[in-house]
């Protein structure tokens, strides 16, 4: 492969700390994406595994950028030592000069030399992930009548800018299940924190006695959406939906909910977005399953 071409740009990484590159990158992916990061420094800050490459302009622009990060997830029952990538940008004025191929490079290579099992991502772009050994994993979410609802446990409302609600949601995420031995997440904090902020039609409560917060949506009458469970013990559906005080008729898990005590319909999840996994080639998901979108990166 050729060079990239760098001319009237240099080279950084590890600058989440220095607040002009953060603001930077706070910048490209909301010019380039539609989203504001910026409130993650309000909720703890950026994942404290993370490790962003970039080439700046000397004003301080940030003409394109990956950022990796450690993703520990659990597949068919087995916990992963995973990196993930994220943030993958670059400015218009800066495309087609191999920027994105360099910064994938060095990725790839902080990544190798941390001895990381896999890495994972989403894209809508795949074609530009398949040569370097990145495949599709099929996703699926699950969707069937709602059960019903049993136990006397309550919930209420929970607010991650609050800061005694955010210290109870940091501790449930430092010590959390996975929601599925299928495929999940082990641990990502900062993922879900930001998710938080990113979709308003998230609700999150917090299980009075059960140790648990539920990611939820509730798109029409009667239909509930349930996004992810944080907790050190997954409580059963029937359990949540009791304490969420809801009367539903149909559910979708947007992951396998093999803990839940239900079992709904494998269904294809639609959408452009795509996650792709490099590496373990001898494995594939044992049953449908996806990544909770908490966990979106």
């Amino acid at each position: 492969m050729s060079a990239a071409d760098t001319t009237g740009l240099y080279f950084r990484q590890d600058y989440f700390s220095a607040p002009a590159a953060w603001a930077a990158l706070v910048s490209l992916l909301d010019d380039t994406f539609g989203i504001n990061i910026d409130p993650l420094r309000e909720l703890g800050g950026p994942d404290p595994t993370s490790m962003p490459f970039g080439w700046f302009t000397d004003e301080g622009v940030l003409a394109a950028n990956l950022s990796a990060f450690a993703m520990p997830f659990v597949l068919n029952g087995r916990l992963i030592n995973a990196a993930a990538f994220q943030s993958g940008a670059v400015r218009p004025p800066w495309r087609g000069r191999g920027l994105y191929r360099d910064v994938t490079g060095k990725a790839l290579a902080w990544c190798e030399a941390r001895d990381f099992e896999a890495i994972i991502l989403y894209t809508d772009k795949p074609a530009l992930y398949e040569p370097y050994g990145f495949r599709s994993l099929p996703l699926h979410k699950y969707v069937g009548a709602a059960p019903m609802s049993e136990g006397a446990t309550t919930s209420r409302p929970l607010q991650p800018r609050d800061a005694d609600d955010l210290a109870l949601l940091q501790g449930l995420l430092r010590n959390r299940e996975p929601v599925s031995e299928t495929l999940a997440v082990a641990s990502s904090s900062a993922m879900f924190l930001i998710n938080t902020q990113l979709d308003p039609d998230v609700r999150l409560s917090y299980l009075e006695g059960g140790e648990a917060v539920i990611a939820w949506k509730m798109p029409a009458p009667g239909h509930v959406v349930l996004l992810d469970v944080v907790a050190r013990e997954i409580p059963s559906l029937a359990a949540i939906l009791s304490a969420l005080g809801i009367q539903a008729t149909t559910v979708a898990t947007l992951f396998r909910p093999d803990r839940l005590g239900w079992s709904g319909e494998a269904t294809p999840y639609g959408g452009g977005i795509r996650l792709m996994l490099r590496g373990l080639e001898e494995m594939s998901l044992d049953h449908p399953a996806m990544l909770s979108p908490m966990a979106d990166f």
